[in-house]
């Protein structure tokens, strides 16, 4: 009979076991040799001189022992894995290969799972992606994610991280492979490289856009924000669309929550506007703090999120209200309201510092307008930026800036716009005699590095 196909046995036919003596029967004889010319031809050749012309079964082996190897190293070939996948293995140690790639296009929340491996998947649409745990997926699973169409924020399973955070925003229109270690997932780190070469490529600082002005519909608490963008060193963050923060609150992220730094809104205060950078998303926010200063902001609050640059100033007033405001390119504020920051002040000849109704803490352009009178007809007025001392007033000195006309106990007018010192100061002398003056405070420049 022939070689048993299921076990690879041969079996010579019956009564081709002779003895001595004994005749033998051609039939089972003939069998035999008809038996093994067919073995000897089914059988390959050591040569190669002809070819298998059916499946090479072979043993599946282990990874230290595959079940096709070589002679002069046993331990290199290829062997049966575990869940009918195939080995490599080179010295005893398992080698891996990816599989075929595998696109596909993603319009909605998705799961990765272990099969993804090595695929290419592009979201079209804003989405959420939930990555099966790490240790289903195993160690070497790496996937390739492409943002096109909206934000996919990316979320391992349970208490799992993915470059150490709890998710992962991969922004439109930017792409990441993903890489699992069995515990934990981790990326190549293009994207965040990307980021950083936003920053450090460009040069200068500046603020585009992002101009201030009172809420249209609560007036007295929000402040809205335009469109912009805003860079300090290395630091840069835009925003897309118009944003809204208001002052009766300490700060939580997004549109119209609340926006200090630390306490409550107080009244006739400063509160310099901050552009935040959200690192995981790299996404907009404003601060509003009354330091003047980034050094001197209070980020208990701030936890995860980047200080850029200063882009404005909002003050309350005596009822811890905003001020109504219009700002201008350049960074110029024009209050709706003049504030009259003298109402008949006594002058004299002795230099006097005068506090304005402007930002505490910087130092502001004042926009200022002033009616002067004297019992003297020939009297004058010099108001001044506090950084030039205590200047003299009068034609024979330096001057003034608004005077009488020769009429004594008239009023004479004048305007210019003046620098304070960082306590909202200028300085105020008479040329001669006693006078008093009214001032009124049309707004300030506060220079923040608008261009336009």
């Amino acid at each position: 009979m022939p070689r048993n196909p299921s076990t690879g046995v041969y079996s010579k036919p019956a009564g081709t076991t002779p003895s001595v003596g004994q005749i033998i029967d051609p039939a089972p004889w003939n069998a035999l040799t008809t038996d093994l010319g067919n073995e000897i031809t089914n059988s390959l050749p050591r040569d190669g001189s002809a070819p298998m012309i059916a499946p090479l079964k072979a043993a599946g082996g282990t990874v230290s022992a595959p079940g096709i190897g070589f002679a002069s190293t046993p331990q290199t070939g290829l062997y049966l894995k575990g869940g009918g996948l195939l080995g490599f293995a080179q010295n005893g140690v398992d080698v891996s290969f990816d599989q075929a790639l595998v696109y596909a296009a993603k319009s909605g929340d998705y799961m990765a799972l272990a099969s993804d491996g090595s695929a290419v998947h592009r979201f079209t649409a804003a989405a959420t992606l939930t990555l099966t745990a790490a240790s289903t997926l195993g160690a070497n699973w790496h996937y390739c994610v492409i943002a096109d169409g909206g934000d996919v924020t990316i979320d391992p399973n349970g208490s799992e991280t993915i470059d150490g955070a709890a998710t992962l925003v991969l922004k439109d229109g930017y792409s990441v492979n993903i890489i699992c270690s069995g515990a934990a997932f981790f990326t190549n780190k293009l994207f965040a490289r990307i980021q950083s070469k936003a920053d450090s490529a460009a040069v200068g600082d500046f603020v585009v856009g992002l101009i201030l002005s009172n809420n249209g519909g609560t007036p007295n608490t929000h402040i809205d924000f335009t469109a912009g963008s805003a860079r300090s060193g290395a630091s840069f963050v835009s925003s897309a669309a118009s944003f809204t923060k208001r002052v009766t609150g300490t700060f939580a992220a997004g549109m119209g929550a609340g926006g200090l730094d630390a306490g409550a809104v107080a009244a006739n205060a400063t509160y310099f506007a901050y552009a935040l950078r959200k690192d995981a998303d790299l996404s907009f926010d404003v601060v509003l703090s009354s330091s003047p200063t980034i050094g001197g902001i209070t980020t208990t609050l701030l936890t995860g999120y980047t200080v850029v640059k200063c882009i404005g100033v909002v003050l309350t007033d005596g009822s811890s209200n905003i001020r109504p405001f219009v700002m201008y390119p350049r960074d110029e504020y024009t209050f709706l309201t003049p504030v009259k920051d003298a109402i008949g002040a006594a002058i004299t000849t002795t230099s006097a510092l005068l506090a304005l109704t402007v930002p505490n803490g910087v130092k502001v352009k004042s926009k200022l307008r002033f009616e002067f009178t004297s019992s003297a007809t020939t009297n004058a007025a010099l108001l001044s930026d506090p950084a030039q001392g205590s200047l003299v007033a009068g034609a024979g000195s330096d001057g003034g800036n608004v005077g009488t006309i020769q009429v004594a106990s008239s009023f004479a007018v004048g305007s210019q716009e003046i620098w304070t010192n960082t306590s909202r100061q200028i300085r105020v002398v008479l040329g001669g005699s006693t006078g008093s003056i009214w001032i009124w405070n049309d707004g300030f420049h506060f220079p923040c590095g608008r261009s336009s």
